[in-house]
């Protein structure tokens, strides 16, 4: 059986994600839309192994069931895919992709017509079909359209621009080999940023690291930072809808921090309106953040998907999730990894201190909030039935720290009296567990995670 699991369908190449079954849910997916009357779609890829060959197999067969296909002229960025879905006024989009996993995958995500992750409604459907199409080949007509382009002119209009002109910094962009390979650099080409670049080639092993924008991956990047004096690293993941920043002292900022930081430069400085919203694995420092400033909070399950849902329904300043990925009212309902490192760089740029310096004075405001997440390789439902036992289980200590409430929004995440916390949570698209904690400090969260893996053992 075909699943699509938090973000789309992913599988290894050759094993499970071969011509046939990519073909397979294409049709499903195009007999979706047909039946809704729809009629027009888009198609992505990014960097992998044979991303443009299943993308074409994939517009092959959208053009043999009658739908007029818009096909990425090169590879794109999810982001730049799902804005094209709504700009270019496509019934769904098609991103083949497989996000922040190892080389050995590929993947399809379905994009709504409004820019943003398919609804549980719009994948239960496609899913429901698989197995009973019968696949349509043999006509080969799409237009090949610049989306990269046209993202990136939409980036720019968003930006407070003659910020970027006033004085001559060095950032260094990092996109993994993958999606946003040139997208930084193009961007600030007529200010005074001068764009550094490294891993900046196409590379389908992703220099055999996982293309995703965490501390253990941006050893390269971190020491680039420091070594030419630059005010700011950024990294994408595989198909650019993640960041990972990196300060002028060649420290990984947290995740964590990094949403707080961006709410706050949406509220204080931009004045953007609306509400907040996070998942259940996003930091306390958000909550303080909402209650100081009157903004209306919503948490919801792990998944992007439940924040575009939210997005579409009212009017939302900001949202995002622990992983990177945070989206914005103004743009689409979909994560933003190039987005968010421009709005980093121009909160840097208005408030004329270093990145250090801010999350100084985040934390001097709001209380220090520190935090990691182990991910643990598990063999078959090892992962989701110690989270099964915990859910069944009447926990009223943890690590010595008495626990003040359960929540089990998504997975099982025990919550202390000084707000910090620890979550334990099987992934929706790989064999992991995964362990996430906060605490004031890094000490506190180390021990945290040391007891949270003897559960596991």
């Amino acid at each position: 059986m075909i699943k699509f699991g938090t973000d789309g369908w992913r599988a290894v190449v050759a094993d499970e994600f071969t011509f046939d079954n990519v073909r397979k849910v294409a049709q499903a997916h195009a007999e979706h839309i047909k039946d809704k009357g729809g009629k027009r779609v888009a198609v992505g890829y990014d960097t992998r192994f044979l991303s443009e060959e299943f993308a074409k197999a994939v517009a092959e067969v959208f053009s043999s069931n009658g739908f007029e296909v818009l096909l990425s002229k090169g590879f794109c960025s999810t982001p730049a895919l799902s804005l094209a879905t709504r700009d270019f006024k496509c019934d769904e989009g098609v991103m083949i992709t497989a996000s922040h996993n190892t080389y050995q995958y590929n993947g399809y995500k379905i994009k709504g017509s409004y820019g943003g992750p398919g609804t549980p409604e719009i994948i239960e459907d496609v899913e429901r079909r698989v197995e009973s199409v019968k696949i349509e080949t043999g006509k080969r007509e799409w237009e090949e359209v610049d989306f990269n382009g046209h993202y990136l002119n939409k980036l720019k209009g968003y930006l407070i621009y003659e910020t970027f002109k006033q004085h001559h910094y060095k950032v260094v962009h990092d996109p993994m080999h993958g999606a946003t390979i040139g997208y930084l650099h193009r961007l600030m080409d007529d200010t005074y940023i001068e764009v550094l670049e490294v891993n900046n080639f196409r590379d389908a092993f992703f220099g055999f690291h996982h293309p995703e924008p965490i501390e253990k991956n941006l050893q390269l990047l971190m020491g680039k930072v420091v070594a030419t004096g630059s005010i700011l690293g950024v990294a994408n993941d595989g198909d650019g809808d993640r960041v990972g920043i990196v300060a002028e002292d060649g420290e990984f900022i947290s995740t964590q921090t990094i949403y707080s930081l961006l709410l706050l430069h949406l509220i204080r400085n931009r004045k953007v309106p609306g509400a907040v919203v996070k998942t259940v694995s996003t930091s306390y420092l958000v909550d303080r953040i909402c209650k100081k400033e009157g903004r209306r909070l919503y948490k919801t399950p792990v998944g992007f998907k439940y924040i575009a849902d939210i997005m579409q329904k009212e009017e939302v300043a900001f949202g995002g999730e622990e992983s990177g990925g945070y989206g914005f009212g103004f743009h689409i309902p979909e994560r933003d990894g190039l987005l968010s490192g421009l709005m980093i760089l121009e909160m840097i740029l208005l408030k004329g201190k270093s990145l250090t310096d801010i999350v100084k004075e985040l934390f001097e405001e709001f209380g220090s909030a520190y935090y990691k997440r182990l991910d643990l390789r598990v063999s078959g439902d090892e992962g989701r039935q110690l989270v099964k036992k915990l859910r069944e289980t009447e926990i009223e200590e943890f690590a010595g720290r008495k626990v003040v409430e359960v929540d089990k929004t998504d997975g099982v995440k025990l919550i202390f009296d000084d707000n910090s916390w620890i979550l334990f949570r099987a992934s929706g698209t790989e064999p992991v567990l995964r362990i996430y904690a906060e605490a004031p400090t890094t000490g506190e969260v180390d021990i945290l995670i040391e007891e949270g893996k003897k559960l596991l053992n």
